[in-house]
């Protein structure tokens, strides 16, 4: 473990994710340490990033979620300093974190991605006329993970409702056509698609709570689903990685409706990092470690 230096573990931020970056963060630092990694964490809301330097710090675990730290933001600083560190580069990290963009990507790549239209609050809109055009719809703000400020609509005054809490988080919205099927996610390590997950919860869509707060959701790893499906999904699943930049690790969350039919959600570059959360998970079900995956990680930066 010595060709890895001192490893500073980037965690917390002053995202609205900085309670679960916390505990990726910890769970990330606690396997690290335990694969006899020389590891520390490194709050950049509570230091300076540029002790990092005079830490002697020779890479970097990015396990910050969100705005700041999932955005390019902090990959950009790092370039900067010549910090090697884990995840996709700066354009993989902010396209990705981009969910407006990343449609259009999907879209002019003829990836399988739902119906939307993107809502600016600086341009208003008319609530009757999307409901009218879509039906039943998922409210996104653009530059959120951890389905914070999601929201479904069914009427034009839930939709309003919907996109003035959305437009607390994000100025730009995205509206998607809403999905009836069954939520899957698709972890990547390297080159690598690992074993499809599917999730179930009764609350209506996978959302905060449902991620986080409650019991009531089941996971499983792998999928019950046809060979040609789990193939056709990671298939998508790399496509979609690639498209927007991302490398070394992530997750593509997507949405298979009543027909059968695929769609793509988005790309997460940092995903959560718990021992409970979904990449770990997936890497349990190939017979890969915590431990072992928090350093398949790190190698990358090699």
């Amino acid at each position: 473990m010595k060709q890895f230096g001192k490893v500073a573990v980037l965690l917390g931020g002053s995202s609205a994710e900085r309670e679960v970056s916390l505990m990726s963060g910890k769970a990330v630092l606690n396997g690290l340490l335990a694969a006899g990694v020389d590891a520390v964490a490194f709050d950049p809301a509570q230091r300076n990033i540029l002790e990092l330097k005079a830490l002697k710090i020779d890479r970097v675990f990015i396990a910050l979620h969100g705005r700041g730290g999932e955005d390019g933001t902090i990959q950009g600083a790092l370039e900067f300093m010549s910090l090697p560190y884990t995840g996709s580069g700066v354009l993989g990290s902010a396209l990705a974190m981009d969910k407006v963009r990343s449609k259009h990507l999907f879209k002019t790549a003829q990836l399988s991605t739902a119906a939307y239209t993107v809502v600016n609050a600086s341009e208003g809109f008319d609530a009757n006329a999307i409901i009218a055009d879509f039906g039943k719809v998922m409210v996104k703000p653009s530059h959120e993970g951890s389905s914070i400020g999601m929201a479904q609509a069914n009427t034009a005054q839930e939709l309003t409702q919907a996109l003035t809490a959305a437009f607390d988080y994000d100025d730009e919205v995205l509206v998607e056509q809403w999905i009836t099927g069954r939520e899957f996610t698709v972890a990547m390590l390297g080159n690598d698609a690992l074993p499809v997950i599917e999730m179930k919860t009764p609350r209506g869509f996978y959302d905060y709570e449902a991620k986080y707060q409650v019991n009531s959701t089941e996971y499983y790893c792998p999928a019950n689903m046809s060979d040609a499906h789990r193939a056709q999904l990671q298939i998508m699943a790399k496509h979609a990685f690639k498209l927007v930049g991302a490398s070394s690790w992530g997750r593509v969350d997507a949405m298979q409706d009543e027909n059968g039919q695929f769609y793509l959600l988005e790309v997460n570059t940092v995903p959560g990092m718990t021992e409970k959360s979904l990449v770990p998970m997936a890497a349990k079900a190939q017979g890969v470690s915590f431990e072992q995956l928090v350093v398949r990680i790190l190698e990358q930066t090699l």
